[in-house]
């Protein structure tokens, strides 16, 4: 679980640096997602290459790789769909509170885990909560692209949660730190060939433009999702889809803290009800191992 709870509290600092790496280079939103793949990616194959964990091998470990790539950059190229059709607020808690019900919905059908009380009443705690803390949609929304932009998001969801489901059953010889890597090297190759003809990919570099880029890549990218995919070996996905509910929740207290957003009653009582949906999954899973 602490594995789980580190990765969802270092998520929370991607939209901070993603948002000041943009107000530095104005890339596209799409383009700050593929750099944040390829250079998290990196980290790791580099990490992976210096500590004797060498490359994929075998068919499997590649199929995992390849498909641990194509979902993250489904996911992201989804999401910042969302976000341009919505905006960040609504994108996010739909994507975000989605995730953890087409999660549980599976593990249902498929009996991976049983849906009881506490399960339901866990995630239905956290998506309220979300709803709270992201508060309502923004005025003026057209018909059109509110139902584009929710399609966007619930496939952004989609994404995430097959990726839970997929990397709860490791391929053996392939750990997290390799599949991550070369995973997140293909991603981000695919989103940023997509971005350079269409947005644009090219940026002046300077050292706050890179030190930010290697912050991105490091901390929200590369040690957040090595700690999830750690975390997913002997924990639920419906477990690790709740616990990244602390990414908003970080996110917001980042916010607040450092960049002087105001946060309403209504906001703190959804924060705290998220706070509280996590602090119950994490004891119910400690309870079930």
């Amino acid at each position: 679980m602490i594995f789980l709870i580190t990765s969802g509290v270092l998520w929370g600092t991607g939209g901070l640096t993603g948002r000041l790496l943009a107000l530095h280079t104005h890339l596209s939103p799409a383009a700050v997602a593929g750099y944040r793949l390829l250079i998290g990616g990196l980290l790791l194959v580099g990490f992976a290459a210096g500590t004797g964990r060498g490359r994929p091998r075998g068919r499997a470990a590649w199929l995992r790789v390849a498909t641990l790539g194509a979902l993250a950059a489904q996911f992201q190229a989804c999401y910042f769909a969302a976000v341009t059709l919505t905006d960040v607020s609504l994108a996010t808690l739909i994507t975000i509170g989605a995730a953890p019900v087409l999660v549980v919905g599976f593990e249902q059908v498929t009996g991976r885990r049983r849906l009881d009380a506490r399960v339901a009443g866990t995630v239905a705690l956290a998506v309220a909560g979300l709803g709270l803390l992201v508060g309502r949609p923004p005025h003026g929304l057209g018909t059109a692209d509110l139902a584009a932009g929710t399609a966007c998001a619930v496939a952004a969801a989609a994404g995430f949660a097959a990726i839970s489901l997929i990397c709860t059953t490791p391929v053996p010889g392939l750990d997290e730190a390799t599949m991550t890597g070369y995973g997140f090297l293909l991603g981000g190759l695919a989103l940023l060939a997509a971005s350079a003809p269409t947005t644009g990919a090219a940026f002046t570099p300077g050292p706050t433009t890179l030190g930010l880029l290697l912050a991105l890549g490091l901390i929200p990218t590369a040690t957040a999702y090595a700690c999830y995919f750690t975390g997913l070996r002997t924990a639920a996905a419906s477990t690790g889809t709740v616990t990244a509910l602390l990414e908003p929740l970080t996110g917001t207290v980042l916010a607040v803290a450092l960049l002087g957003d105001r946060l309403t009653t209504v906001g703190v009582f959804g924060a705290a009800l998220l706070a509280v949906s996590v602090a119950a999954e994490t004891l119910g899973s400690g309870r079930n191992a």
